[in-house]
Formats: structure tokens, sequence, C-alpha cells
């Protein structure tokens, strides 16, 4: 069976069986036995269901590595494919199956070379990209030193149902995507009859007055050059229209592109909503929790990943994009201490992609052709990295 064969009848197995978090039994598995007989040393995580293989070069130079996250998410597929999940409730919604397909792929393409390496490749698999924080704990696990020194590079890919042309690569320098937060406001009254809200604390119109002040806050402290999103996903009080209840709580997501507005709004959301409590004579218990930091591109690294895309596939297949993606990434902490870069990749199922279920939808599909340009891509990052007259 051919590379791309073999890559998307890995792909498939993988969305049938899908896994959430970091316990990954099943996934770890289907990336051991795709692995089996290659030049590689194979670890697996402690305490989450990580692999981390090493491919040593011929000659010693520097460590790449390159990184696929292989978890599904808490969704109902509706997507009409014949290798739909079978696992109620869950789906490979994000693409993840595809990034974990596609750094076999690599590791398969790289040890045909291994005699051309001057250096070493580390593949992280990773569990718990969505909201598990897996690339953290691999970290906190050794996997940055798992060739016997610090990674030099970093690289990764992300595919996406929309937003790009299928088979087309972007990526940008600097800030790719935004650091996420999450803000958990608690708003605390005293309950009582609707009919007399004046012998009652309500603390309904007083977390109303905070989602409202913080979409205020963010156009009016924040430059438009700064870029901040708040929103308030979840929104829970009472259970009867006649009944005050004793209290209101709402959740929010927030996203930011600098360290320093993610300090700003830390602190000034917090202060918003202690304060428009005390002016309705309530109380609320506030917490913003940090999640993932920004995703930064080096520059350096950028560039380098952009002209091997064009260099491999022709200039018409890369897009330089003019502005970050809102959305977030645990590869992030991977850039905060190895110079890389993380570019996307066309996944769409319709030569026009635009109004296409995206990422995380339910109805989300991605094409599978794209498996092997994605491999090729992160193979050739390494070689590159690694040819003799570059170490």
């Amino acid at each position: 069976m051919r590379l791309g064969e073999q890559l998307i009848d890995l792909r498939r197995r993988l969305h049938r069986e899908p896994e959430i978090g970091l316990d990954l039994p099943r996934t770890q598995a289907r990336v051991l036995e795709a692995l089996a007989g290659l030049p590689l040393e194979v670890s697996t995580g402690r305490g989450l269901s990580s692999v981390t293989a090493v491919l040593r070069g011929a000659r010693p130079g520097p460590v790449v590595l390159l990184r696929g996250d292989m978890d599904a998410l808490p969704v109902t597929e509706l997507a009409d494919v014949p290798y739909a999940s079978q696992v109620p409730g869950v789906m490979h919604a994000c693409g993840h199956d595809l990034h974990t397909a596609g750094l076999v792929g690599a590791a398969h393409l790289l040890a045909g070379r291994r005699e051309d390496l001057a250096g070493d490749v580390v593949f992280m698999f990773q569990p718990g990209e969505e909201g598990y924080d897996g690339a953290g704990l691999m970290i906190e696990e050794g996997v940055l030193t798992a060739a016997g020194r610090p990674a030099d590079f970093a690289y990764g890919l992300h595919v996406l149902a929309t937003d790009f042309p299928r088979g087309v690569f972007a990526a940008r320098p600097g800030p790719l995507m935004s650091a996420s937060a999450g803000l958990f406001v608690r708003v605390v009254g005293a309950g009582g009859h609707g009919s007399a809200p004046h012998d009652a604390a309500d603390p309904i119109p007083a977390a109303c007055a905070m989602v409202t002040a913080l979409q205020t806050m963010v156009g009016r402290r924040y430059s438009p050059f700064e870029p901040v999103v708040v929103t308030v996903g979840a929104f829970h009080a009472g259970t009867l229209r006649n009944i005050i209840p004793d209290e209101a709580v709402f959740e929010a997501t927030v996203r930011t592109f600098s360290a320093a507005a993610g300090e700003q709004i830390a602190r000034e959301s917090v202060r918003l909503c202690e304060g428009i409590a005390a002016a309705h004579g309530l109380r609320a218990e506030v917490r913003f929790v940090p999640e993932y930091p920004v995703t930064v591109n080096d520059p350096a690294q950028a560039a380098f990943v952009a002209a091997t895309a064009r260099d491999c596939f022709g200039p018409e297949r890369f897009r330089e994009m003019a502005h970050p993606d809102p959305g977030s990434e645990d590869f992030s902490r991977v850039l905060q201490r190895v110079p890389g870069a993380y570019c996307f990749l066309g996944a769409a199922v319709a030569d026009d992609h635009r109004g296409l279920p995206n990422n995380h939808s339910p109805r989300a599909e991605f094409d599978d052709s794209v498996l092997v340009d994605g491999a090729t891509l992160l193979a050739e990052l390494a070689a590159r990295r690694l040819a003799p007259a570059a170490s």
C-alpha cells in the first residue's frame, strides 16, 4: 500500500474511534502500530497517553521537533461520511485525526532519509490539546529534551475545514493565534418573590449589566489595533419567572493577542464585575483563569516555512495571513521555549471553501487528500534544517 493510502486508512480508523482528553489508549495503540518497524526510539507518557519518537540522523546536528495532536471533541457527529464516529457524543471535529496521521507520514518519510540527516527529529504525538494542556504536560515530562538535548526548532500544522482553499498552506510571523482565558462570575444576592423585588437583592440585573459592560470595556479601554474578544457563552439564573434567585452565574471566554493585553483584561474584568456588584448592593465572586498563551511564530522560522512551502508546492500554495486567527492552541507553550512556527493547511471538501461548516462543528468535514502534502511539508522542514550544509 502506498504511503498516501496508508495515511488515509489510518486517519479514517482514528476518526471512527475518537477519544477525548489526556487518556487516549486506542489512539496511542494505533500510533505505536503505525510507527512499528521504523528506526525510532519510542517512549510513552507517564501521566497521559502521549507518544514521543526520536529519529537519530546519521551525523550529529540540531534537534527538530514536529508535533501532531491526537484528541477529539465532545461533539455528536452529523457529517455524512462512511467513516463517521462510532463513539456516541465524540467526534474528531477539529481535524486532529489528520494531524496524527500526517505526523506518522512525516516519520515514515524522514526515516527513509535518515542517512541524509545531520541531527535528530523528535515526533511529538500529543493528547489533550482541547482544553487539557497536553503540550504543557508533555513539556513537564521532558518532550523538549527527548533527544538528550534541547530542541533547536519546532514546527506543526493545523488543518482547517474552511477559511482557505484545499491544499493551501497559510501562516504569518509574530502572533498567529490568540491567548485564551476563562472569566467565571457568580453574583450573590438574596432571593424573593418576583412581585416584590424591593424585598430581595436581585442578582440578575447586576449580572446582565456586567455582560453589557464587558463588551463596552473592550471597545473603550483597548485600542482597535490591539484586538480583545470577550464572549459570554453561558448564563444561568433562576428557576421560574416569578422567583428572584439567590444568585446568577455566567462564564466568558477571553481572547487576546499580546501578553500585555491579557494582563490588562485580567485586572480590569475582575474589577469591573466586582464594582458593578457593589453598586447594586451585591457581592460578586470573580475568577479570571489563564489557559493558553499567544501562539507566536518566530519571524525567521515563519519565513522558512513560507519559503519551504512555496518551493515544494508552488507559490500559489502558500498565503501569508494578514491577521492572526482568534482560536487558541497549546503548541504556543512549545513556541515559548523553542524557535519555530505553526501553520494552517486548507482541507476543505469542496472547491469553494467559503461557507462550509467550520472546525468544531458537528458537520465539519476534512478532505484527507491533503495528508501527504501535510506530511511532506513537516518532513521537508526537518530535512532542510538537518541538511549537512545547514548544521
